[in-house]
């Protein structure tokens, strides 16, 4: 399944008019409809439709198709109807025809001398009145099916390039994690050194058994390396990544789990930074944080 963008654009137009057994197909289009649906990022799924007022009446089929479509993202869904001013000739329909039928008759029940209706005048008749069987719904469905079709696959080839970007930044925060993972053990042994040393000078200074104070440098130095040690830092972050690039695999709504591990990737580099004691490690946690940041900003955008 692929990784939908939240982002997306589509637009379509299409005959107006579609032909059923009680309305012929026009012998051209009277009217063209036009849809047009656009979408940014947003948590929940905003849903605004802008509707021409003879299309209004499709407004709940309309909610109901794009919630099929679209999880979430603040979309924008316009359509309206394009009059034309060179308009084909649309062929009368049975029922139109019998009605005029029966007003010719009324007529010339009163007005012998009345002339019958020729073809000229029943096709001006019938441009001039609205088409029956006026709703739109069924062609604004048919075509909105269409240009959420459209829209769906501009979305996933956004989410497909939004997601090789994540690919691309995971591969360089595990690159970061290789070279921190030797660090960490020669950190915590130089940092024990260290402290031992200072216990030991100042045993010169204090008059008080060397034994004790060794003993107490000891465990002081322990309890400090166990502080600094962020080896299970690092593990936490590879599992991390890992359930990252499983979700990516995966595909579909992946978009707030993904905010979620973006969080938790930045708790682990921010303990990273705090307990790095070497500027190797340092530079690596603020590398981190970077490419973590990139991330955090292009997942924004998933569905």
């Amino acid at each position: 399944m692929p990784v939908y963008s939240m982002t997306g654009y589509a637009t379509a137009h299409g005959p107006a008019d579609e032909p059923t057994p009680d309305r012929p197909a026009p012998l051209g289009p009277t009217a063209l409809l036009g849809v047009e649906m656009r979408a940014v990022n947003g948590r929940f799924l905003d849903l605004t439709l802008r509707l021409a007022e003879e299309l209004r009446a499709a407004e709940p089929a309309l909610r109901e198709r794009v919630a099929a479509h679209v999880r979430r993202g603040k979309v924008e869904l316009r359509a309206w109807v394009e009059r034309r001013s060179d308009a084909g000739v649309r062929a009368p329909s049975q029922a139109e025809l019998q009605q005029l039928l029966r007003v010719q008759e009324q007529v010339q029940a009163w007005l012998p001398q009345a002339r019958a209706l020729s073809v000229a005048d029943v096709l001006q008749l019938v441009q001039r009145a609205p088409a029956p069987g006026g709703d739109y719904t069924a062609a604004l469905l048919s075509l909105t099916e269409r240009v959420l079709q459209d829209f769906n696959a501009a979305r996933a080839r956004e989410g497909q390039r939004l997601a090789a970007m994540l690919r691309e930044r995971l591969h360089g925060l595990r690159t970061l994690a290789a070279q921190a993972e030797p660090l960490v053990p020669q950190a915590v042994a130089q940092q024990r050194e260290r402290f031992v040393q200072r216990f030991t000078e100042a045993v010169g200074l204090t008059p008080v058994d060397a034994s004790v104070l060794q003993e107490r440098a000891l465990a002081e130095a322990t309890a400090y390396a166990v502080r600094i040690d962020v080896a299970e830092e690092l593990s936490r972050l590879d599992s991390h990544l890992s359930e990252i690039d499983a979700l990516l695999e995966r595909g579909g709504e992946v978009g707030k789990r993904l905010d979620f591990l973006i969080q938790e990737l930045h708790r682990e580099a921010n303990t990273l930074g705090s307990k790095a004691t070497s500027l190797e490690l340092t530079r690596i946690a603020l590398d981190m944080k970077v490419l973590i940041e990139q991330m955090r900003e292009q997942v924004q955008n998933l569905e």
